[in-house]
């Protein structure tokens, strides 16, 4: 089955270091080619595309139709989308700030009953593996819950091209198998999701009216 998945570039960066200045997005191009060739519709999601202004006023703050052009297009694709890919670097042992800036101005509800792949990547040797530990907590919290295996990428400069590409003297079929483990599982989760929401909608209402749904009795 055809999905439909975004990839969040997870980082706002394009300057050095890290060389090369944007190296997060040679990881998101190799996410992408991977589920293209396994026949997705796939969308990387670019901070550096996005005009979020200097303050912070996300999507569900607007009146319904008020939304700026770009926010509500994007919107649009994380509803429609089965699944997400989030690429991110690590900062202080954390997830990227653009990426969580970015997914900050949408509900939880707008990703919620949908799977998601961590993806981290770094310039040294840890391959942003610190990141991942706070990405879980970060995407359970949004709903779109990441599956088991992860993707991890240490000195991604040594391994992808410029277009998502392996470098010569890579060994492209040990790095497609590596990548094939998360996104086998992504697919499975995605695909089952998909039939449980045309079947049966969302198992919970979403949470959009006021902070005091969550509350208990």
């Amino acid at each position: 089955m055809a999905l439909d998945y975004l990839v969040f570039l997870g980082s706002a960066r394009d300057s050095t270091p890290p060389r090369p200045a944007r190296l997060g997005e040679r990881v998101a191009r190799a996410c992408a080619k991977a589920l293209e060739h396994r026949g997705h519709t796939v969308r990387i999601i670019d901070p550096l595309d996005l005009d979020l202004g200097p303050v912070f006023k996300p999507h569900f703050a607007y009146a319904k139709g008020a939304a700026p052009e770009a926010l509500q297009t994007l919107a649009d694709q994380i509803a429609a989308a089965d699944g997400y890919v989030m690429v991110s670097p690590e900062y202080n042992h954390s997830l990227s700030p653009a990426l969580a800036h970015l997914l900050n101005h949408f509900a939880a509800s707008a990703f919620a009953f949908k799977p998601s792949v961590i993806a981290t990547y770094s310039a040294g040797q840890w391959g942003g593996v610190r990141a991942a530990v706070a990405m879980r907590a970060f995407l359970s919290e949004m709903g779109c819950l990441p599956v088991s295996a992860m993707i991890h990428a240490p000195r991604a400069q040594e391994v992808f091209g410029e277009d998502g590409g392996y470098l010569d003297g890579v060994d492209g079929e040990r790095w497609d198998g590596y990548l094939a483990r998360a996104f086998d599982q992504l697919d499975w989760w995605a695909d089952a999701a998909r039939r449980q929401r045309t079947d049966k909608g969302p198992a919970t209402p979403a949470f959009n009216r006021s902070p005091a749904q969550r509350n208990a009795p």
